[in-house]
């Protein structure tokens, strides 16, 4: 089966606006290993959507958009905005840059590059 890695890394990014960890699943890998920059590594598919539930539960809103993406086979670079408001705080539009690699039809690597001072700048 062929798999557009475009659409499916589109669709993976509008799950997050549900804030439901589950709707994830489908998209990631079993041995997928995420690296948010400044943050430790998570390996996993379990270890993974353990860390977005907690970030749901964090955030009020989570509005994640895609502004520009590129691919080449089986790796799809993301230009994003991540909209963030923590409880009674307004939307902080977080600039992020993504990697993904593609394998087996899911995501197995996933990289975010964000610069996290000026996010949590966006979010006092």
């Amino acid at each position: 089966m062929s798999v557009d890695n475009d659409a499916l890394v589109r669709a993976f990014v509008e799950a997050f606006n549900t804030k439901d960890a589950d709707r994830l699943l489908p998209f990631l890998h079993a041995d997928v290993v995420f690296r948010n920059y400044g943050d430790d590594e998570i390996r996993g598919r379990d270890a993974l959507l353990e860390m977005w539930r907690n970030v749901f539960r964090t955030f009020e809103r989570i509005e994640f958009e895609t502004v520009h993406q590129a691919v080449n086979g089986d790796v799809v670079i993301a230009e994003q905005v991540h909209g963030l408001a923590l409880p009674g705080g307004p939307t902080a539009p977080v600039m992020n840059m993504a990697v993904y690699e593609i394998h087996d039809g899911r995501i197995a690597a996933w990289r975010d590059y964000t610069n996290p001072v000026h996010a949590r700048t966006l979010l006092s």
